[in-house]
């Protein structure tokens, strides 16, 4: 007995969906791989930060040529990343 147009349609559809269903998968998995097996590329972080008397550091952020240091007295002091030179110091309001 045939099978009626409509289901012959619809097993090949979902034939079909499976298909692309499992290629999908099988290459975000091969990207997943492919990208964790990467090194991650870290900057230079400097060899020592000398901080004002009484600082003590909570936080530390770099930037293209600069870095920060956010300090336990809620001030941000940026330096220069070349010369390790005081660029700024930025006290945040805690009100």
């Amino acid at each position: 007995m045939a099978e009626p147009a409509n289901l012959v349609f619809l097993r090949r559809l979902v034939t079909t969906l499976t298909a692309v269903m499992i290629l999908g998968v099988v290459v975000i998995v091969a990207l997943l791989v492919i990208r964790l097996q990467q090194p991650v590329a870290s900057a230079p972080l400097p060899a020592e930060i000398t901080l004002p008397d009484g600082s003590r550091a909570a936080a530390f952020t770099r930037g293209s040529d600069w870095y920060a240091v956010v300090t336990t007295k809620d001030e941000i002091l940026i330096y220069d990343a070349a010369t390790s030179a005081l660029r700024q110091r930025i006290f945040v309001n805690s009100d």
